[in-house]
């Protein structure tokens, strides 16, 4: 094969790399508009190498000479084919991250390189935006249940509160009564509709008994 055909041949290939390229880029920067740029460039034709821009954020236009990278490329035979991830910014400031995938021929030289910049500016927003709308604050002064509450958990709170200290809920003592319906009140059970009744009634005390309770613990507290 002579010089004219392997170059015939070299360009043939060079433009089918191009014309794949383009269906990727086109499909990359539809799937993640509007904050991902993809740039196709020919490097080739360092000078004028921009043969594809989407979504062109960083206001660069078809036949504007390749980057820095590209540059490297060209030169360094050796220059790692992909440079995933490296932070980067668009000339208004925005940041950005950014991918350069190089593309060789059979030959192994480097014809073309597609390029991927995400504005990251945006993500970073949302980001803090999400972290306010997830942030809490001070703790609330009792722990709070978002759930219907129901005068059966009076019960199951006395039984549990009564076999911690190995006893029956009408076995307690005077104090560990008290004790049992402090935390009753403490917690929001004894305010629940039939509350008071269904405590009297398990700790096998009326009502006033309950009540009278409440308040001497109340009195001895203050």
């Amino acid at each position: 094969m002579n010089a004219d055909e392997e170059g015939e041949t070299s360009a043939r290939e060079r433009a089918l790399i191009l014309r794949e390229a383009a269906k990727i880029a086109k499909a990359m920067a539809s799937m993640f508009a509007p904050t991902c740029e993809v740039v196709l460039h020919d490097l080739t034709q360092p000078e004028n190498s921009l043969v594809l821009i989407e979504n062109p954020i960083s206001g660069r236009k078809l036949g504007d000479p390749t980057t820095e990278i590209g540059v490297l490329r060209v030169a360094d035979p050796d220059f790692p084919d992909v440079l995933q991830n490296y932070p980067n910014s668009f000339p208004n400031g925005r940041p950005a991250k950014s991918t350069s995938v190089g593309l060789r021929d059979s030959s192994g030289r480097c014809v073309a390189a597609l390029c991927i910049n995400m504005d990251v500016s945006l993500l970073g927003s949302a980001q803090r935006v999400l972290e306010q709308l997830t942030a809490t604050g001070t703790d609330a002064p009792v722990p709070e249940t978002l759930r219907t509450r129901s005068v059966s958990e009076v019960r199951i709170a006395l039984e549990t509160f009564a076999a911690s200290h190995a006893a029956e809920p009408r076995a307690l003592g005077i104090e560990q009564r008290r004790e049992a319906i402090r935390m009753l009140a403490d917690s929001g059970l004894l305010q629940l509709r039939g509350g008071a009744t269904v405590a009297a009634d398990t700790l096998g005390i009326s009502r006033a008994t309950l009540y009278n309770t409440l308040n001497r613990a109340d009195s001895k507290e203050s």
